[in-house]
């Protein structure tokens, strides 16, 4: 197991963690950018799990490679999910979701390096 996977494993499960934190404290915030979206306020609960499942994954991961090695690849493909819906609104701001994308994507590739 490499530093570099370590580093960014830890990283990409922190800011999973401040995105969930942020679902709590920016509520309204996170309700309007869900509107922008267009994605039902309904589904705030069942996408924060996700998320928080995707941290724990990675976190849990460092130990139990598999584990690592599936959560990162559905924290992928969940926030690939976020870009696909921010562009099918024609809302361009993807920073977050990209950023969140990029570490998750990095954790992955360092892990079946290691």
């Amino acid at each position: 197991m490499s530093t570099s996977y370590v580093i960014v494993t830890i990283l990409s499960a922190a800011t999973l963690t401040f995105s969930v934190t942020a679902d709590f404290f920016l509520r309204e915030q996170v309700l309007a950018n869900m509107d922008r979206a267009g994605v039902p306020r309904t589904w705030l609960p069942t996408l924060a799990g996700l998320r928080a499942l995707g941290a724990l994954g990675l976190v849990v991961g460092l130990g139990v490679p598999a584990l690592g090695t599936a959560a990162a690849v559905a924290v992928v493909l969940y926030f690939v999910g976020a870009i696909i819906t921010h562009l099918r609104a024609r809302w361009y701001a993807i920073g977050y979701p990209a950023t969140y994308l990029l570490l998750a994507a990095g954790s992955l590739v360092l892990g079946l390096a290691s």
